[in-house]
């Protein structure tokens, strides 16, 4: 079952705008995350990218990206955190929010994520159901260190 994340008193979570763009390019690269400006750009076009927002100061201090691979599929792609601001539940918000999202959506089944084995409780605690990797196309890419998460949302996942 999924539990629900509300944000932190201290934050909202929004819909991320072209405004936001360059927030969102740093957030990822200071997590070491690979970013494409040009698909992060793509997906504030379609709605799939989310800001954390101090609300103290109206800046961002979490982002998080998806991508659709199917069109039944939501994928979080990345999301990530100012590192001062960890620990404090943003990260869990926006993965939330993103399910909220694909609730909202009738024809997405399912939300997924690929990440590193050290977040594993993060996303079982949101509810994922987690395998090894086995997406990988090549076998030389495959790692015992990566996982894949799965949930499905609104009961309308084909078995």
């Amino acid at each position: 079952m999924t539990r629900r994340s509300d944000p932190p008193a201290d934050a909202t979570i929004d819909p991320a705008t072209p405004d936001d763009r360059l927030d969102v390019l740093r957030i990822l690269d200071a997590a070491m995350l690979e970013t494409d400006a040009d698909a992060v750009d793509d997906r504030i076009a379609a709605g799939d990218a989310l800001v954390a927002r101090s609300t103290r100061t109206g800046g961002v201090v979490g982002a998080l990206v998806a991508v659709r691979p199917d069109a039944d599929r939501l994928h979080v792609d990345a999301v990530a955190v100012r590192r001062a601001r960890r620990g404090r539940g943003i990260g869990s918000a926006l993965v939330a929010a993103a399910v909220d999202r694909a609730e909202s959506d009738p024809a997405v089944d399912a939300v997924t994520a690929t990440f590193d084995a050290d977040l594993r409780a993060f996303y079982e605690g949101l509810g994922f159901t987690i395998r090894p990797e086995r997406e990988a196309s090549d076998a030389a890419d495959r790692s015992p260190d990566r996982l894949d998460g799965k949930l499905s949302v609104g009961g309308r996942e084909s078995p």
